[in-house]
């Protein structure tokens, strides 16, 4: 009896196995089909030109196409709303900036899902420094001189921005909540007709993207007062930083990466980020990033959480202290 009850352990251990092997060989290898990155923008924006820089060269690696699929629309929810109801099969991704993951979240009441809490965090490709910039002939050539004459004359300098919730209006928010001193913010419908404005001194200063304004900078027409990161940027090496020469600690970005619908599954997720850091490791990729002022960290799915975390605390904080909202 003995022999016979360790004969049927021995059997039924066996065919387990065997079922499991059998099992794991009918599951397709990741990916087997073209795998989509949602960006929330139209084309030539900084989430659709972070989703380019990998895209073609995941395809190149996963021997599948991988697709960019603009969903632009009430300042990004319209395509987070989609990449968030995506199915969490590994064939759906999202290219989620500042703005979509942690700004909406904390300006607007309702928008019936919570990017920071139904998107799994999976690789972050990038950081893009704003700049606060002034006329070429303006009267402020040290960030010190502008945060100086806000104080002096509080109410009456002016920035502008392309929106509110856009990284230019938060960071002049945070400037003017870190000196104490008010300021009047200026929405434009678009860029073209702000920096019109910003070079002929109808407005005193605006946040711009750096790679926006070196152009501007280097022709004379626009001068760098700081950078909202913590390190200068090696392109605009004698300017500093505003956490250097005025507001310890201050750091504002736009940043992107990929995100993923919460279920996806580890396969994906661990792949899709091994293969991105390698991506912007190479040397052509990192080369066309310093070019852009973009800085390119590696990073593991565990550390990009954190970081959105952090970022998400930061924005709620800001939010909260300024009594920002937007409309849905």
């Amino acid at each position: 009896m003995i022999h016979f009850l360790n004969f049927l352990k021995t059997f039924f251990a066996i065919s387990a196995s065997t079922f499991l092997l059998s099992v794991q060989a009918a599951e397709p290898e990741w990916p087997n089909k073209p795998i989509t990155i949602i960006v929330a923008y139209a084309p030539g924006g900084q989430g659709d030109a972070f989703a380019r820089i990998v895209s073609d060269r995941l395809s190149q690696i996963y021997k599948q196409s991988v697709v960019v699929d603009n969903r632009p629309g009430v300042s990004g929810v319209v395509g987070t709303r989609i990449a968030v109801k995506a199915k969490p099969d590994g064939y759906t991704f999202f290219l989620g900036q500042t703005g979509e993951i942690v700004v909406n979240r904390a300006m607007m009441k309702d928008m019936g899902f919570d990017p920071v809490k139904d998107f799994t965090p999976v690789v972050l490709i990038g950081n893009a420094p704003l700049v606060c910039l002034v006329s070429a002939d303006s009267p402020y050539s040290k960030i010190t001189d502008l945060i100086d004459a806000a104080k002096s004359k509080p109410g009456q300098l002016s920035f502008a921005s392309v929106g509110a919730g856009t990284p230019g209006h938060l960071a002049a928010t945070a400037l003017s909540l870190g000196i104490k001193a008010e300021m009047v913010h200026i929405p434009y419908k678009g860029v073209g007709p702000l920096m019109a404005d910003l070079m002929s001194q109808r407005l005193d200063m605006f946040f711009s993207s750096a790679s926006a304004a070196m152009p501007q900078i280097k022709g004379g027409k626009l001068k760098a007062l700081a950078v909202t990161t913590p390190h200068r940027m090696s392109s605009l090496a004698n300017v500093p930083t505003i956490s250097e020469a005025a507001i310890p600690g201050f750091n504002y970005s736009l940043w992107g990466g990929l995100f993923a619908p919460i279920g996806t599954p580890k396969v994906a997720i661990q792949s899709l980020n091994k293969e991105v850091n390698a991506i912007l490791a190479s040397t052509e990729v990192k080369s066309q990033m310093d070019s852009d002022n973009l800085s390119v960290p590696s990073n593991s799915p565990e550390e990009f959480a954190a970081y959105v975390s952090s970022e998400a605390t930061k924005f709620e904080k800001l939010v909260n202290q300024a009594h920002l909202k937007m409309d849905n």
